[in-house]
C-alpha cells in the first residue's frame, strides 16, 4: 500500500499525570480503547501505521501561550508529550507519509487559553492550538479551520484564535446555561478583526445524532467549503455520547463515526469523553474506521437501539434557529468597517474574568488590540490573578503571524517600558513573526528567552 493512503494513530495515555486517582480525566480512558482496538486488530491493518510520542519543545509552548511565572511551572513532561505527540502526526502529514491522523493523548487542551496561571477545565495547555501555530511556524500554513466537538464549548481554542481571521474556529456543545464552562453562545463571534471566524452552536441537552448532523450538514460543511482551508483540525471530545457521565447529550458511535466520514479532518486530536468503557472504546474504533475509509457499520455500543436517538420538535426547531442565525453571521463576516472603528479609537478593548475551576484562582483582564490597517494588529493583555489571597499582575504582548513591522516595534516599545517600570510581576513578549519569545522578572529583575 502506498504510505500516503495511511491513517496515522499515536497513542499517550500519560501513565504518570492525573489530577486525582478517582478523577474522570485517567489513564483509563485511553487504555480500554487501546485494548479494543489492539483486540479488533485494527494496528495489524495496512491501512494503520503507528508512531511513537516525542516532547514538545517550551519554544512551540511560547509560541501559543504566555505561561506564569514560567513554562516549567505549568507543564509537566506528560504535558510536553501529549503537544508533541500532536506535532508527530502533523509532521507525518506535512512529509506525505499518511493522508490523516488521529491523536490519542492526554491530558487534554481546549480549555487552556491563549495566558495559562494554572489547570482549568483539565487543562493546562492547549494540544490543537499548539500544533496549528507549529504547522504555520514551520511550514508557512496560512488558513487552517478548527472543529471542535467536545461537549464542552471550547473556550481556550476561541480565546487564542478570537482575533485571527485565517483560523475558522467552529464549536458545537451543550448549551453552556447547562455546562461548564458557562460559554460559547452564538454572540461569541470573534474579534473586530475576525467577525464571523469564530462560530458557537450551543445545543439543548439531549441533542442526538440527528441534531449534530443536521448541524454538520447546514451549516459546518457549507462554511469550511466557502473558508476553503489549507487543512482542517478536529478537536475530537467524545464526552456528546449518551453515557458520558459528565454531559446530558445523546449522541453515538455511528453519529461519531458518520461525522468524521463527512468532516474529513486532516488531523483529529482526542480531547474529552469520560464514559471509559461504554463510549470511548466503540467511539474511537468507529473514528478509526472512518478515517480509514473502512467500513464502521458494525461498531455499537451493546445496548445501541435507533428509538434512541429521535430528536424531538422543540429541540429541532431550536437547531433549525441556530443554524439560519450563524450562517447570517458567517455571510455578513466581512461586514464590519475597521476604517470607522479606527477613527473612534486605535485599539479594541474587551474585559474578561476566568475562572480556573481546578486550581481555584480568578483571573481578571483587560485585553487590546491594535487596529492595524496594515496587519491583524499586535495583541496587548493585561492579566492579574488571585489565587489563595495571593496576586499576581502580568502583561502580555503579542505579535501574530504575518505581523507588520510597525505592530512588532509598537509592541517591543512597551515591553521595554514595562520592564523598566517594573509596574508587572512578570512581562512577556511573544513575537512569531520572527518566533522569538522572551519574559522577565521584576522581583528576580531577570530575563530569559525561549
Amino acid at each position: 500500500m502506498n504510505k500516503s493512503n495511511q491513517t496515522g494513530l499515536i497513542f499517550f495515555p500519560a501513565f504518570d499525570w492525573a489530577i486525582s486517582p478517582t478523577h474522570p480525566e485517567r489513564e483509563e480512558r485511553l487504555l480500554y480503547t487501546r485494548d479494543q482496538i489492539f483486540e479488533e486488530g485494527l494496528m495489524d491493518l495496512p491501512e494503520i501505521k503507528e508512531y511513537k510520542p516525542r516532547l514538545a519543545d517550551f519554544r512551540d509552548i511560547a509560541r501559543t501561550h504566555f505561561c506564569v511565572p514560567h513554562i516549567k511551572d505549568q507543564v509537566l513532561e506528560a504535558h510536553l508529550i501529549a503537544a508533541g505527540s500532536s506535532l508527530v502526526i502533523a509532521d507525518a502529514l506535512m512529509a506525505g507519509e499518511i493522508k490523516n491522523g488521529f491523536a490519542l493523548v492526554r491530558p487534554p487542551g481546549h480549555h487552556a487559553m491563549k495566558v495559562v496561571h494554572g489547570n482549568r477545565g483539565f487543562c493546562n495547555i492547549n494540544n490543537e492550538a499548539i500544533m496549528v501555530d507549529y504547522l504555520r511556524s514551520k511550514y508557512g500554513l496560512r488558513k487552517i479551520a478548527i472543529i471542535d466537538t467536545d461537549v464542552h464549548h471550547g473556550d481556550g481554542t476561541q480565546d487564542i484564535y478570537y482575533h485571527d481571521p485565517n483560523v475558522l474556529f467552529i464549536s458545537f456543545h451543550q448549551d453552556g446555561r447547562t455546562l461548564f464552562p458557562g460559554s460559547g453562545f452564538t454572540n461569541e463571534t470573534g474579534g473586530p478583526t475576525a467577525f464571523g471566524r469564530t462560530l458557537n452552536i450551543p445545543l439543548p441537552p439531549g441533542t442526538t445524532d440527528e441534531g449534530i448532523h443536521y448541524i454538520l450538514d447546514n451549516l459546518i460543511l457549507p462554511v469550511l467549503k466557502e473558508f476553503n482551508p489549507e487543512l482542517i483540525i478536529n478537536s475530537a471530545g467524545q464526552d456528546n455520547h449518551y453515557t458520558d457521565p459528565l454531559a446530558n447529550m445523546n449522541f453515538s458511535a455511528q453519529g461519531y463515526a458518520r461525522l468524521n466520514e463527512k468532516l474529513k479532518p486532516d488531523i483529529a486530536v482526542l480531547e474529552g469523553g469520560y464514559a471509559i468503557e461504554t463510549a470511548l472504546p466503540y467511539i474511537n474504533t468507529g473514528i478509526i474506521l472512518a478515517m480509514a475509509g473502512m467500513d464502521y457499520s458494525n461498531v455499537r455500543e451493546p445496548d445501541y437501539d435507533q428509538r434512541m436517538f429521535t430528536l424531538s420538535p422543540d429541540r429541532k426547531a431550536k437547531i433549525e434557529e441556530m443554524v439560519s442565525e450563524l450562517l447570517s453571521v458567517w455571510e455578513r463576516r466581512d461586514s464590519i468597517d475597521l476604517e470607522v472603528l479606527r477613527a473612534k479609537s486605535e485599539f479594541s478593548q474587551r474585559q474578561k474574568t476566568i475562572y480556573y475551576d481546578t486550581d481555584g484562582i480568578m483571573e481578571h483582564q483587560t485585553e487590546k488590540l491594535k487596529l492595524c490597517p496594515e496587519c491583524g494588529g499586535y495583541l496587548s493583555i493585561s492579566s492579574q490573578a488571585v489565587h489563595h489571597g495571593l496576586q499576581c499582575k502580568v502583561l502580555c504582548l503579542s505579535v501574530p503571524f504575518h505581523g507588520c513591522h510597525t505592530c512588532k516595534e509598537a509592541a517591543w516599545e512597551k515591553y521595554e517600558m514595562a520592564v523598566n517600570r517594573k509596574t508587572y510581576d512578570y512581562v512577556y513578549f511573544q513575537d512569531r513573526v520572527s518566533d522569538t519569545y522572551k519574559g522577565f522578572s521584576s522581583e528576580k529583575n531577570t530575563a530569559w528567552e525561549e
